[in-house]
């Protein structure tokens, strides 16, 4: 991370684009988000499993949103095209300012193309390994997503992949920074994809007694801070933002969202699933990003938190934000409507906080009904959304392995 007393250029994000439960464009997740519509429902794919609902994407053309290569790609990748087609195409470039040699891709994914390692599983246990597609490791394999982007965009920067568990798409937001610090790009496509509403995820993370089982209403069961919370509704998606020097955006008429000012990281070194019950690897994280963005904890009006709706996990949190901002900054959970995306949830997260800051508005916390009585007071939105000036927010976001990413964005 940029050492605070180094001169640095301003980053603002330019162009958004999201594929989500709640909607396959920006605007429809942003509608739903501040809306607080869940997108859980019950999912045919997991039909007879301990947990059969997810916050599924709907209503995605693959092959409209991809082109004819879709055929050729894991969702996960699908997802992530069509994202970073929608957010090239709102950054509005038309002018050919672009190099193409310094415009990078960094993408984050917790898991992969665990629909096709699945799928291709299946078959060689039925029909033996000659049924096996020949594109199984190059539609499957992690870093496949990023590298499609650049092929598809005709991107020649570096294109990285990230995995931080549920911290990716906020870590690649981060590294992304840094390389718009360093002078290796000038411009960067960053965010999230997964696609792990499968089979076996589902199952696996029922077993860990992870996700909710609220089937009886699964559009209920996403219950951030809620005190009859119980687990996440997994879900699934992308979101792709793109970032640029802020001169070279004035340059070209672009004001931005958001400016991402700041972003830290660091590990609990506690367990493998469960976070520090003292809150420490966070705190830290949201330490460092403060003071690499500059800001203090007072400047902040919004927290974009990471609560799942685990117990143990939204608890965690809470206390961590009323220690570190007290108990007057207003708290969000857009999980509540698009359930955990897991290693996407950080980018279409930091996208909703961009558009907080942007138009004034904190989507409410959905099925957010009672405070947890064993929790400190937080001003958590709900019921309905709140307009109100947000000039500087944080988005946190933490993952299994105990790692922990926090980016903080502020008015362009």
């Amino acid at each position: 991370m940029t050492a605070p007393s180094q001169h640095r250029p301003g980053v603002v994000v330019t162009g958004i684009g999201m594929v989500t439960p709640v909607g396959v464009t920006t605007g429809e997740a942003w509608k739903a988000a501040c809306a607080g519509l869940p997108g859980a429902t019950d999912d045919p794919r997991l039909a007879g499993l301990g947990v059969s609902f997810s916050c599924a994407v709907t209503g995605f053309d693959a092959e409209q949103a991809c082109g004819g290569e879709a055929r050729r790609m894991d969702p996960f990748t699908q997802f992530a095209v069509a994202a970073a087609r929608a957010a090239v195409a709102d950054a509005a470039v038309t002018d050919g300012s672009w190099d193409p040699s310094r415009v990078g891709v960094v993408l984050g994914t917790a898991v992969g193309g665990q629909q096709t390692w699945e799928e291709q599983g299946r078959r060689m246990a039925v029909r033996g390994p000659r049924a096996v597609n020949p594109l199984t490791v190059p539609k499957a394999i992690g870093n496949i997503a990023a590298g499609t982007v650049a092929l598809d965009l005709g991107l020649h920067g570096p294109s990285l992949s990230v995995s931080t568990a549920c911290a990716s798409g906020t870590t690649a937001l981060g590294v992304a920074l840094d390389l718009l610090r360093a002078g290796r790009c000038d411009v960067v496509l960053a965010g999230g994809t997964e696609a792990t509403v499968t089979p076996l995820v589902a199952t696996a993370f029922d077993r860990l007694k992870a996700l909710s089982r609220h089937g009886d209403e699964p559009a209920r069961a996403s219950r951030p801070f809620d005190a009859r919370r119980g687990g996440f509704v997994l879900g699934e998606g992308a979101a792709v933002l793109v970032l640029e020097r802020a001169e070279d955006a004035r340059s070209r008429g672009r004001c931005g969202y958001a400016r991402l000012l700041g972003y830290g990281a660091s590990s609990d070194s506690h367990h493998l699933t469960a976070p520090d019950p003292e809150g420490r690897g966070a705190r830290l994280a949201l330490r460092q990003a403060l003071s690499d963005a500059r800001v203090r904890a007072s400047d902040v009006s919004l927290v974009n938190a990471h609560a799942t709706g685990t117990p143990q996990g939204d608890a965690v949190e809470a206390r961590v934000i009323a220690g570190m901002f007290g108990p007057k900054v207003a708290v969000t959970s857009t999980k509540g409507v698009t359930g955990h995306m897991l290693g996407a949830a950080g980018a279409v997260e930091a996208a909703f906080t961009a558009l907080s800051v942007d138009q004034g508005v904190i989507p409410p916390t959905a099925n957010f009904e009672a405070p947890d009585a064993d929790l400190p007071e937080i001003d958590i939105v709900h019921g309905a959304p709140r307009h109100t000036p947000v000039s500087v927010a944080v988005s946190n976001s933490f993952g299994f392995g105990g790692q922990n990413a926090v980016v903080v964005l502020g008015s362009a």
